[in-house]
């Protein structure tokens, strides 16, 4: 531990105490702030952790279908098919705030206009493989919302528990000692002035 440097007068006395006052109830905060994150964080791990299995198990389905599509139709004309899909994907990207964190919001929307083909022409997979990998692309669009949160959320979180401890292992024993050393020096101080005066009295 280390006082600051300053003079030991009762000024300084009363605005190291208040500011020391202050230091605690921002750790306080600190501390809650920490602890809403780290509850916020471990909830948003495991969102992500199932928008990643959905995405993994949306991906298996769709060219589960489009296999099928390509047994029952060929490459070729699945192939040909697929050129006329007329279908956009747009990525529309927002923002929240958490405890002073801001988290993306991503949504997928689509602009298309079906029906691309003949529908005589092509097999039920066809249609089956694109409203799958629709669906595959808005989980990808929640995943990474939750990922990027998560990485957001962790980097908060590191900082707070950075200042806590900033504040738990410097600045609030530095305080204490200073505020100690203080009242020690204006103690001896007055036992000093107390003996001066009594010392004066006798003679007088």
């Amino acid at each position: 531990m280390a006082r600051y440097k300053i003079a030991p007068t009762k000024t300084n006395l009363f605005k190291t105490k208040r500011e020391q006052e202050f230091a605690k109830e921002g750790h306080q905060l600190l501390e809650q702030k920490r602890d809403v994150l780290v509850g916020e964080l471990m909830a948003m791990i495991n969102k992500a952790l199932d928008a990643q299995k959905a995405v993994d198990e949306g991906l298996r389905e769709a060219y589960g279908a489009l296999e099928q599509a390509v047994v029952r139709m060929g490459r070729e004309k699945v192939k040909a098919a697929s050129q006329a899909v007329s279908l956009q994907a747009k990525i529309n990207a927002g923002k929240r705030e958490v405890i002073g964190v801001r988290l993306p919001v991503i949504d997928v929307t689509f602009e298309d206009s079906p029906p691309y083909y003949s529908l005589r022409e092509t097999s039920p997979w066809l249609d089956e493989s694109v409203h799958l990998f629709k669906n595959v692309l808005k989980l990808l669009g929640s995943m990474a919302q939750l990922k990027i949160s998560v990485f957001r959320i962790a980097e908060e979180v590191r900082k707070t528990i950075r200042r806590v401890n900033a504040l738990e292992k410097i600045y609030l024993p530095d305080y204490e000692e200073t505020i100690k050393y203080i009242e020690n020096v204006l103690d001896e101080q007055s036992r000093e002035a107390f003996f001066v005066l009594k010392l004066i009295k006798s003679r007088l």
